[in-house]
């Protein structure tokens, strides 16, 4: 590539002829060349340096957000767009990783071999010697090796729920802990929540009746197939279009 930028000394970057990217026709060129930009703007741009990883966060999810709604939208051209700004979260935050000295330190290097190494571990069928029969072998041979990574790391609640995020939407995260649970082998009775209310409205353990009946019905989407926090966003669509509609016929806009 052209010059190497060392966004420690906050070098410029080089630009090729009519702002093309050398070596284009490669794979990952580009990619390279966005890692390079990112060193620059971490020296260079005010707000760019100030960044952490807590500040980054609301971004992370905003982005991804952004391209779910590209993607549910079919607008191919808008799914590349987004994609190219979570890709920038994740060579954002291994950049601002990289300048740690307390030896948690990572880069976007060490995030691409974690990954790589990842995925070549968890498909032996096709790296390794494993003959599986169609997807359901790929599933549960992922599964496996998966739980067998969490028992080697220890920390393993029943059934590994402990690796959950519960900084996700709340659906999303109902649906991930009935996963987890289910391929323990918990049994599936722990999903009913009580019913009865207490005297001040809530459940024994906490949860009110709504909430158990939430929970349930995620049980219910996932026994049908169903992602339910995608089932609920399709409905919310449903519901802004048919908003749009009757404002539409109200010869106005909502306020």
């Amino acid at each position: 590539m052209g010059g190497r930028v060392a966004g420690t000394r906050g070098d410029p970057v080089t630009e090729s002829p009519a702002g093309r990217l050398p070596g284009r026709e490669t794979p990952g060129a580009a990619l390279l060349r966005l890692v390079e930009v990112m060193d620059t703007l971490r020296v260079n741009c005010p707000w760019d340096a100030r960044q952490t990883h807590r500040s980054l966060a609301p971004y992370l999810l905003e982005e991804c957000y952004e391209a779910l709604e590209a993607l549910e939208d079919g607008d191919e051209s808008a799914l590349r767009d987004e994609l190219g700004d979570v890709l920038l979260q994740v060579v954002f935050h291994a950049r601002v990783a990289a300048e740690r000295t307390d030896g948690t330190g990572f880069d976007i290097d060490d995030v691409a071999a974690g990954i790589v190494e990842k995925l070549i571990r968890r498909h032996p069928h096709v790296f390794g010697d494993v003959q599986v029969s169609g997807p359901e072998d790929v599933k549960r041979n992922w599964d496996a090796i998966k739980a067998a990574e969490r028992g080697a790391r220890g920390g393993e609640l029943p059934a590994a729920l402990g690796s959950v995020p519960f900084g996700q939407p709340a659906l999303s995260l109902a649906a991930q802990l009935q996963r987890r649970a289910e391929r323990a082998g918990v049994p599936p009775a722990l999903a009913d929540l009580p019913a009865a209310p207490a005297a001040d409205g809530q459940e024994p353990d906490g949860v009110s009746q709504i909430g158990a009946a939430l929970f349930s019905l995620v049980a219910q989407a996932r026994a049908a197939g169903l992602d339910p926090e995608l089932e609920l966003r399709a409905a919310a669509r449903c519901y802004r279009d048919r908003v749009r509609h009757w404002a539409e016929e109200q010869d106005g806009e909502l306020a």
